[in-house]
């Protein structure tokens, strides 16, 4: 008998859980996604939108992605790499997955990549996008709906040089997306970087830190910090007396992930995103009313991303007549045949977006609520940096 659960019943404490989209007998073809994101500690509200997003859209299409009654199997990493490689395997070999999607943290996304790709399943990455996949490590099975990991955070390297920052203090956790994010920051960035400070993956007290940065006195900080790090850093940034001295630049720290959280302490910091609630295209419009109504609160990036991965599937399996010409399905999600929440998408040659960039600042709506609204774009239509290293085999 199937375990039938909706969506707002898949707990961001669950370590697997299924959804169908109908309790009817299943048809001659179905389709099965194996769903992994980190839904337990600290980061756990990152896998909670992702998740969110991809339910969403699974939801939208009466739980038939491309017209083919869909299971999506749900599957909490836990933020290990190790135990993600041998969940994968159970995805892949017990459960027989179609498709593979998802994955909130790089260092996950390093582990399960090459099993995957082997198997020759297609993956439809959602967040994590590190260099060596983007590059040489690229795949015809591998697709992002999110950016590569460097994008965001040159985002915030042209602004601050923009600014005429002439010194900035960067800081970022010690793992493959900290790696990128401060190599994506010093791309676009023409002053000088007088410290690089690497943290501990999951550190929530950034006190010693604090006392660097402040002696330093830079013309800014530039910080990527997710989930539960980026709640604490920013507050006790603002409890040291830092925010109004030195401007405080971020990715992934300031955002409607970690904004519930921090609140007026994060009002008025910027960060740099592909995605915003207020891009102004009717899909958008359409997805955070839904978003909002469907689980009472206002969808971050991650939510963006996810949704975007599945309204993917559904279009290129609808292309592709189903998923029995493998083939055919990877030309079709080649295409790109959906309508993004950001308007203007196209996949690169490395299968990585090409899409724009944007400068958001935390602000309280009206209502309360707390979320990251448009300043400027600042990159158009771009691509990553890695995608000439990408060789399709």
């Amino acid at each position: 008998m199937k375990r039938i659960l909706s969506a707002l019943t898949l707990g961001a404490g669950l370590g697997a859980a299924v959804l169908t989209g109908t309790v009817a007998p299943a048809a001659a073809e179905g389709l099965k996604v194996g769903f992994l994101a980190t839904l337990s500690g600290p980061p756990a509200v990152l896998g909670q939108h992702m998740r969110d997003g991809f339910l969403l859209g699974v939801k939208q299409a009466n739980g038939r992605l491309g017209g083919i009654e869909t299971e999506v199997i749900v599957v909490d990493d836990e933020l290990k790499p190790d135990g993600a490689i041998t969940k994968v395997q159970g995805l892949l070999e017990r459960d027989k997955v179609d498709i593979m999607a998802g994955v909130v943290f790089s260092n996950v996304m390093m582990a399960v990549y090459k099993p995957i790709i082997q198997s020759e399943t297609i993956f439809i990455g959602a967040n994590a996008g590190p260099s060596p996949i983007a590059g040489r490590g690229c795949s015809p099975y591998f697709f992002s709906t999110s950016y590569q990991n460097d994008q965001n955070h040159e985002v915030m390297g042209r602004y601050a040089s923009q600014k005429g920052y002439g010194k900035v203090v960067v800081m970022a956790p010690n793992y493959q997306a900290g790696k990128d994010a401060v190599a994506g920051f010093k791309r676009h960035y023409s002053g000088t970087v007088v410290q690089e400070i690497y943290t501990k993956l999951g550190q929530l007290d950034f006190s010693a830190e604090l006392a660097r940065i402040a002696d330093e006195q830079p013309d800014a900080l530039f910080t990527f910090m997710p989930g539960g790090m980026g709640v604490n850093l920013v507050k006790q940034y603002s409890q040291a007396g830092l925010k109004d001295l030195i401007p405080f630049l971020s990715t992934f720290t300031v955002d409607e992930t970690t904004l519930p959280a921090t609140k007026d302490m994060a009002v008025g910091l910027y960060s740099g995103a592909e995605w915003a609630s207020d891009i102004d295209n009717e899909a958008n419009a359409r997805f955070v009313r839904a978003f909002e109504a469907e689980y009472g609160y206002p969808p971050s990036l991650y939510a963006a991303q996810g949704y975007d991965a599945a309204r993917l599937i559904d279009g290129a399996v609808s292309m592709a007549g189903g998923v029995q010409d493998k083939k055919s399905l990877l030309s079709a999600l080649a295409a790109a045949p959906f309508e993004s929440v950001r308007g203007d998408f196209r996949f690169n040659n490395n299968q990585f977006p090409i899409q724009d960039f944007y400068l958001v600042e935390a602000v309280k709506r009206a209502e309360g609520k707390y979320v990251t609204q448009l300043v400027e774009k600042v990159f158009d239509d771009v691509g990553d940096a890695y995608a000439g290293s990408c060789r399709m085999k």
